[in-house]
């Protein structure tokens, strides 16, 4: 699901940096972030309300797999 990948990408890059002391540059990465993982909340919804609870969890395995590769 690309949603949770903009999430993961901009939590690791408001971690980064953090750690280099640019503070306001993580906060405006967890609010993209923020805003990212709502946007996977309404698509899981809206995969929930039109679909089998099984077929949107094999979906969701397989979305998981990708973003491991």
């Amino acid at each position: 699901m690309r949603q949770l990948r903009m999430a993961i990408h901009d939590a690791r890059v408001a971690f980064d940096c953090i750690g280099l002391g640019e503070i306001e540059r993580a906060q405006t990465c967890l609010i993209t972030a923020r805003a990212a993982m709502d946007a996977a909340d309404t698509v899981l919804r809206h995969g929930l309300a039109s679909s089998p609870a099984p077929q949107v969890a094999a979906e969701g395995v397989a979305a998981m797999a990708a973003i491991a590769e």
